[in-house]
């Protein structure tokens, strides 16, 4: 997977939140986009992953040297978010069953692998709504890391965890990005410590 922005800029209104920004983003590499709270991170974010329009600027992307339509790119990313709402009167094991009829395992995993990773046997017929934030955030970490996709997109991945799950995150993330094209979205540094490229949003107002 290749994205590649030319002179992006993005503005609500008349103010700008970010503008001139000139990266290529290539399958294989990870990259942190960094900034302080209400800096444009997210914004930048949702931009790379093809839910919001740049306001100018080129924006690409491409997979096995072939371009992909914009409106088609969400087939080929992994995305976890806190904002992003997982279907809360399923079970864990029917929110793994319905995401998995869009997405395809990664090599070796599946359903009863997932409950595994999540080390949560004993609330598979729990429903979702009746999670805590800590294990919710989990599970849509585990749906974006055991998915078959070339792109995985993380905004604030340990948002709601607890030190055990930072712990759980930090040793799983080297696994499930690697060979992949990865973006993490974060102000905290063990989130994306691992990554070999940084992009601060404050370096493009």
């Amino acid at each position: 997977m290749k994205i590649t922005l030319e002179n992006i800029g993005r503005r609500f209104n008349r103010d700008w939140i970010f503008r001139g920004i000139n990266q290529t983003f290539i399958s294989g590499e990870s990259y942190a986009i960094l900034g302080p709270n209400g800096s444009g991170k997210s914004t930048l974010f949702q931009v790379l992953n093809g839910s919001l329009a740049p306001s100018e600027g080129k924006l690409d992307f491409s997979y096995s040297e072939k371009d992909v339509d914009i409106e088609k790119v969400f087939n080929h990313l992994s995305l976890a978010a806190p904002y992003l709402e997982l279907i809360e009167d399923f079970t864990l094991a029917e929110v793994i069953d319905f995401h998995f009829k869009f997405k395809k395992y990664k090599q070796g995993m599946d359903h009863a692998g997932i409950i595994a990773l999540l080390n949560m046997e004993t609330s598979k017929n729990k429903l979702v709504k009746y999670f805590s934030s800590g294990m919710k955030q989990r599970l849509k970490l585990a749906l974006a890391f055991c998915s078959d996709t070339p792109m995985l997109m993380l905004d604030e991945p340990t948002s709601n965890l607890d030190l055990q799950g930072v712990e759980w995150y930090i040793n799983l993330i080297g696994e499930f990005s690697s060979g992949r094209l990865t973006i993490i979205c974060s102000n905290q540094e063990h989130e994306y410590s691992f990554c070999q490229h940084r992009l601060n949003i404050v370096d493009f107002k």
